[in-house]
């Protein structure tokens, strides 16, 4: 695993003069050796793109949706491998790695689907007033040009497969840059991607060190940039290049509600399980994790030592082993800085029921209560394996808890009221709303992205290759409609 991989340049693989290493952050051992490209080659790739744009776009359906579908097959096949893979360079424990692959599985699947069907045209009649007599509106699909895409460490599969597999879909070049943290997962598609008959030029893989970034971000042949990560990174791009569209999908502090009707032992056994598993699955580090619980006092007390029973009961250590439920973060400084965190809470008067040591780069499931709203893992996402529980009356509240945050990208809300679904839906400040579960629960094919401070625009591989394209309108004139 320690041999030197290759980038991908315009459909072919490539070396550079450079190399980095990809070290596991459970035990340091090394995992692979990236090479880097150079400037000349980074310029080599953009200028493929820019110039494939118009014959990408003109390529068949069928070429495009049979070039996705392989690629989905190929990570079935490769499942194991790649779930290996996956949880040497990010941490991740194996069985949530291969739910990875899974999901990456489908988001190929669904864009080949999307593929065939997309782009077919809208026609709408004009002649609704007397001046359109005899005109007929048809609306398609173009791509907006080249795409930028920017992929974060803690999905190092399944969202590089966000940013590339619509891409394909649409027929719009994409330059995809996966985390340096992670990038062996990433350069795995393009190899699965150099088995299929697409156009040279049409996507690229580049292991790009983040310092050499802002020349790809601002240059003018990449009008459409895809970024996933933190809030102060995905912001400062986007101010970099107003004039470019930019689709951001960035951090959270995901709420889950539970209202005073979920009151059964049954209904808070479920709750607590559940919160307990989605603060901790991936260490913490997904943006729709479980970092605060919102809590009905009349629920309150017989919540509480559910979920910090079912937080003790999650099983940490090497994320190889089947067994683990959790594993460590990406490096050892992530945990440090969640440590610094809940230092900092308890020292402001929060309470630590259990967790709060850390070992290197793990840091082990922690529960505070009595956590004051202006402590820093109040405010920001801690992307750690922590959980904050504060008590409210009534449902009014418990929904003002949640909208008092920076951020919205998904809340879960534990209710068997309809109506309170319905209320919640309209009240909660966020991009989802999860009725009886945790706000961690995605669908590849939803529209998924946020509000306020959580970003712009929706993935989801069907509103991603909208993202992608505008509509242009052509009217035919002096037909007898």
């Amino acid at each position: 695993m320690t041999s030197t991989t290759a980038f991908w340049l315009a459909g072919r693989q490539a070396t550079g003069e450079d190399t980095f290493d990809v070290t596991s952050p459970w035990d340091g051992r090394p995992v692979g050796t990236v090479s880097v490209p150079s400037d000349a080659q980074i310029e080599e790739a953009v200028a493929a793109a820019y110039a494939v744009r118009d014959e990408f776009a003109a390529t068949p359906a069928h070429v495009r949706a049979a070039a996705l579908d392989h690629v989905s097959r190929r990570l079935v096949e490769r499942t194991e491998e790649i779930a290996r893979l996956i949880s040497a360079e990010n941490g991740k424990p194996v069985k949530w790695a291969r739910g990875e692959v899974g999901r990456a599985v489908s988001v190929f699947r669904f864009a080949a689907e999307e593929a065939r069907r997309f782009n077919g045209g809208e026609a709408q009649r004009l002649d609704t007033d007397l001046g359109g007599q005899g005109r007929l509106a048809l609306t398609r699909r173009f791509p907006k040009g080249v795409v930028l895409g920017i992929a974060p460490f803690n999905f190092p599969l399944n969202l590089c497969a966000h940013k590339i597999a619509p891409a394909i879909a649409a027929g719009v070049p994409i330059i995809l840059k996966p985390a340096p943290a992670t990038p062996l997962s990433g350069l795995l598609i393009g190899e699965l991607l150099a088995e299929t008959e697409l156009p040279a030029g049409a996507w690229s893989v580049l292991p790009v060190p983040n310092d050499r970034m802002p020349a790809l971000v601002q240059d003018e042949r990449l009008p459409v940039i895809s970024f996933t990560g933190s809030e102060k990174v995905g912001y400062a791009i986007m101010d970099s290049v107003p004039r470019k569209h930019c689709t951001l999908e960035l951090g959270g502090n995901g709420a889950a509600v539970v209202l005073g009707d979920y009151a059964s032992d049954a209904d808070l056994d479920w709750a607590a399980n559940r919160i307990a598993t989605f603060s901790n699955y991936q260490g913490g580090q997904s943006c729709i994790s479980v970092q605060r619980v919102i809590a009905d006092a009349s629920v309150y007390d017989r919540l509480l030592p559910r979920i910090v029973a079912a937080v003790e009961a999650q099983v940490t250590g090497d994320p190889s082993d089947d067994k683990t439920d959790v594993g460590p973060l990406v490096s050892e400084d992530a945990a440090k800085r969640v440590e610094s965190w809940v230092k900092e809470a308890v020292e402001a008067g929060a309470t630590l029921l259990t967790g709060g040591d850390r070992d290197g780069a793990s840091y082990a499931p922690t529960v505070l209560t009595d956590v004051p709203a202006d402590a820093t893992i109040s405010c920001e996402e801690v992307f750690g394996p922590v959980l904050t529980v504060q008590k409210v009356d009534g449902e009014d509240a418990a929904f003002a808890a949640v909208n008092a945050s920076k951020y919205g990208l998904q809340a879960g809300v534990f209710t068997h009221d309809v109506q309170a679904a319905f209320r919640a839906h309209r009240a909660l400040e966020v991009g989802g709303v999860v009725i009886g579960d945790v706000p961690s629960y995605r669908a590849d094919q939803m529209p998924y992205g946020g509000a306020k401070q959580s970003g712009v625009g929706r993935e989801g591989v069907k509103f991603a290759m909208d993202d992608y394209t505008y509509e242009r309108v052509l009217v035919l004139t002096g037909l007898a409609l």
